[in-house]
């Protein structure tokens, strides 16, 4: 199965060693046995595995060595380093794994200058249409009923999917919880899992999310944390040209199972949400650029659903609607701030896609994110 990172992947193995991260069961495992066919496996959460690591057996005559889940290890970073400046690339070093890298950096464990670093995204509607499914709306509506994860997608069977999803959650709750934080209240897990995804999209606060779990303010922050971490869900804080400023402000949420939300319009602001995600990382991943993905609001509450920057610069403003076609008043009050930035309301039912007098183009949802390349916006 062809992914949209593949060829990137390749070509920069023969240079560093590569670290791919993702939310589990996106494919990552099949993605690197699908380039490398001579290569050696590991997983770190296989007792006979970990011992091979601990000896370091492995054939080192193959084409790559796969370290899956490698992050679990006690000082991984310092032992792949070590690895890696012992033996260099042959064979090419690829660590895999199913939570943030980033998240696990300590003092004295730093791999700059040796590694190049991939996020593998669930299918969105573009990479649908690349290897699946020509048509944008039959896509997109594949996408919200079964997911963007490729097992699921690709056998578009709901009672599949429900079971799916069931152990897709037992997996990550009662595996990567437990194996990464030790943390033994699942149950309450569970609950503030629930009472996400009924607040996907919506600005998120602290203190009643602990008040429905019964948890205090900080456990439930660092329990978002920790599902941000293993790829459960991400957050999107407020745009304000003081980064500081905007941390401080409450994030929205939203789920990389977009199937898992059940309100449709939070649900299709999800999917949406997904999809400028994965074009971020994706151009951070194979051009180096930093970008972010944030939402504009007044006090007063007036919003914009989406603002992505790249280099710190707004470069596109996104407005997401069922039918609604005609262009939010949003668009005006923060036109200062959206300064050179593309401005598009994205409407799932549309009639007929055209620009307002004050260039806000209003086009087909399912289209423009089968053509979304944030690439064209930084050049333009």
């Amino acid at each position: 199965m062809q992914r949209y990172i593949q060829s990137f992947i390749k070509a920069d193995s023969d240079q560093k060693m590569i670290l791919l991260s993702g939310p589990r069961q996106t494919g990552k495992t099949t993605l690197t046995k699908n380039l490398f066919h001579n290569c050696d496996y590991l997983n770190f959460d296989l007792s006979e595995d970990r011992e091979r690591l601990r000896k370091k057996y492995w054939n080192r005559n193959g084409d790559a060595v796969i370290f899956d889940e490698l992050h679990k290890m006690p000082q991984w970073k310092r032992w792949i380093k070590g690895v890696y400046d012992t033996e260099k690339k042959t064979p090419c070093l690829i660590v895999t794994g199913s939570a943030q890298f980033d998240t696990f950096r300590k003092v004295g464990d730093s791999l700059a200058g040796r590694y190049f670093s991939y996020r593998l995204h669930p299918i969105d509607i573009q990479e649908a249409c690349l290897y699946w499914e020509n048509d944008p709306v039959k896509a997109m509506e594949n996408i919200l009923q079964f997911s963007g994860f490729p097992e699921p997608f690709l056998k578009a069977d709901l009672d599949f999917y429900r079971r799916w999803q069931k152990s897709h959650l037992d997996i990550m709750l009662r595996q990567d919880f437990l194996d990464l934080y030790a943390i033994r209240h699942i149950k309450m897990l569970e609950i503030l899992v629930d009472l996400l995804k009924s607040r996907a999209g919506s600005q998120l606060s602290h203190a009643s999310l602990a008040r429905d779990v019964q948890a205090d303010h900080k456990t439930v922050k660092n329990w978002i944390d920790m599902l941000e971490n293993i790829y459960a869900v991400f957050r999107i804080t407020p745009y304000h040209r003081n980064v500081a400023r905007s941390i401080l402000k409450e994030p929205k949420i939203y789920f990389y199972d977009v199937a898992r939300i059940k309100d449709p319009g939070a649900q299709l602001e999800n999917l949406v949400a997904c999809a400028l995600l994965k074009a971020i990382h994706f151009l951070e991943d194979t051009k180096g650029y930093k970008g972010s993905l944030h939402y504009l609001r007044t006090k007063d509450g007036h919003e914009i659903d989406f603002c992505v920057c790249i280099d710190d610069k707004p470069i596109l403003a996104v407005e997401v609607k069922t039918k609604k076609d005609e262009p939010s008043s949003a668009f005006r009050i923060f036109n200062k701030s959206l300064d050179g930035a593309r401005k598009v309301q994205l409407v799932k039912n549309i009639k007929r896609e055209f620009t307002s007098p004050d260039g806000i183009d209003v086009l087909s949802l399912p289209h423009f994110l089968k053509d979304l390349d944030l690439s064209k916006l930084i050049q333009a």
